[in-house]
């Protein structure tokens, strides 16, 4: 092991080589070179690049699960998973190319994998079943993946060039005879508008397909007992679903 290089010290060289030229400038080599190392100095800890966005991947969990602990689970699974698509948007954005270089990595650090047992003893204990907890959790993250992806794509390529997305550029492009087309290039809004509102409507799929249900022992809030007083059989939220009910 190279003296002073630490699976740390490795990580922060990464992503400061990650935030400066993207994903296609991350390699061992252009991060022993930000340590003033040669490569072979850091085979120790990474044997290869994807080995390297692994490491980088389970610190950006790590900082996710930082920021989570403690909050989590709450009353609601539905609100422990939108706090958590929140925080996971956040972290891939700190990051130039934050959600294509973490997406799909393998976590490296067990402590960071059994960070999940709270939340996951939390939902079960209420009723919710592990593989609707997994699906549920999966779900989102594919939804903020695939969000920020776009979203820094986006935003990189209007840096570039500012005209790229320009709506009344648009509009002259698709005419006059479409005006539902051209509408809905004015109606986006701006990524957090965009990103709340798909969010909702990820949140309502989830409580379609699953249900709702708290989890067993969480304080009910004299707030709450009222709610749940005055709510009607018929505007209750469906129950949770079993696997084997289905």
């Amino acid at each position: 092991m190279a003296k002073g290089i630490t699976r740390e010290r490795l990580v922060a060289a990464a992503l400061d080589v990650l935030d400066d030229g993207g994903i296609d400038a991350v390699t061992v080599r252009a991060v022993a070179q930000r340590l003033d190392v040669k490569a072979p100095a850091l085979y120790w800890h990474v044997r290869n690049k994807q080995a390297l966005l692994d490491e980088m991947g389970t610190e950006i969990q790590r900082r996710v699960q930082t920021s989570l602990r403690g909050l989590i689970p709450s009353r609601s699974w539905l609100d422990d998973l939108d706090r958590y698509a929140r925080v996971l948007r956040a972290e891939y954005l700190a990051h130039r190319d934050g959600a294509r270089s973490f997406s799909g990595t393998r976590l490296t650090d067990p402590g960071v994998l059994r960070e999940q047992e709270p939340w996951l003893e939390g939902w079960t204990r209420g009723g919710l079943a592990l593989e609707d907890a997994l699906d549920a959790v999966q779900t989102i993250t594919a939804f903020v993946v695939g969000f920020v992806i776009e979203e820094q794509e986006r935003a990189q390529s209007d840096v570039s060039d500012p005209t790229r997305y320009d709506p009344e550029r648009r509009d002259s492009a698709v005419g006059d005879d479409a005006p539902l087309v051209r509408a809905g290039g004015h109606v986006r809004g701006t990524p957090d508008e965009q990103f709340d509102r798909q969010l909702a409507i990820v949140r309502a799929g989830l409580v379609a397909a699953i249900g709702t249900v708290d989890p067993v022992g969480a304080p009910e809030t004299e707030s709450s007992q009222a709610e749940s007083s005055q709510t009607e059989p018929s505007q209750a939220a469906p129950p949770p679903r079993r696997r084997s009910e289905r």
